[in-house]
């Protein structure tokens, strides 16, 4: 496992301790996890149960969730069945760390406001976005990839004014039901904002890549976000996309990547 008191490191670009595994890591992300589409939470559960028994870590890198409206949906006097599913979500994570499998958890555009609550309840350790670690003899950076998305500035504006600790603040001193609706809109939203994503200004930039290979001097970088999975060979290095989860519609897929002393695969539920 990756060492607790690099992985709990505030800031970005920090080299964990994790250069002598004999297991695999696994990455993950983008599965938007809800109570309204159980196929997809299904093989989450099977992923954690089953697959994760492999791995000496799993890695979920952003969107973990639909949308987290604060920790305080872990309450268990809150009688909702939207938090009765993060409790139970968090509970079934916690699984990992009850069998010595590490759990390292980024925030996403969705799930930012996961907090330290959340993180405990589920066993798992904070990872920042943009995060630098060596495996395997490989220095890499992790990010969720939302920031890499430089083309459309409203979102980056709205990203940037999210993560600002006062306006999050605010939000969650909102009731929680209210909050719960708002989250509920994003629900109904989200179809839409992934046909947007089809659009060439909702993927990463060039220059943003670059960028961020320049900044954590790595050669090979993970993300998600886009729900673009690839392997893409850039003049700076190798950039993977992290497969999204959508089990629910007609054209199922998800997948996850391995990485171990040979390589990185990108393997299918």
């Amino acid at each position: 496992m990756i060492e607790p008191q690099s992985a709990a490191q505030s800031s970005g670009h920090e080299t964990a301790g994790a250069a002598n595994h004999t297991r695999p890591l696994f990455f993950i992300s983008d599965l938007h996890l809800s109570e309204a589409i159980p196929r997809t939470v299904a093989a989450f559960e099977h992923f954690i149960e089953v697959t994760a028994n492999e791995a000496d870590s799993v890695f979920i890198l952003g969107d973990l969730f639909e949308f987290w409206i604060g920790d305080d949906i872990l309450d268990a006097s809150v009688a909702d069945e939207r938090a009765a599913f993060a409790r139970r979500m968090a509970q079934r994570m916690h699984t990992l760390s009850e069998r010595g499998i590490g759990l390292y958890v980024m925030h996403g555009n969705r799930d930012f406001l996961l907090g330290k609550r959340f993180m405990k309840a589920a066993g798992a350790m904070f990872l920042p976005d943009p995060y630098v670690m060596t495996a395997f003899g490989t220095r890499i950076v992790l990010a969720h990839g939302d920031a890499l998305c430089t083309a459309d500035p409203g979102y980056q504006r709205f990203r940037h004014f999210a993560r600002n600790r006062v306006a999050q603040r605010l939000f969650l001193a909102l009731p929680l039901r209210t909050r719960l609706n708002i989250g509920q809109r994003m629900r109904s939203n989200s179809e839409g904002a992934r046909v947007q994503g089809m659009s060439a200004k909702y993927d990463v930039t060039r220059e943003a890549v670059a960028a961020l290979f320049a900044e954590s001097r790595t050669y090979t970088m993970l993300h998600g976000h886009t729900h673009r999975p690839a392997m893409h060979r850039e003049s700076d290095g190798t950039r993977w996309v992290l497969p999204d989860w959508e089990l629910d519609i007609d054209a199922p897929h998800g997948g996850y990547l391995r990485l171990d002393e040979a390589d990185i695969r990108a393997l299918p539920l």
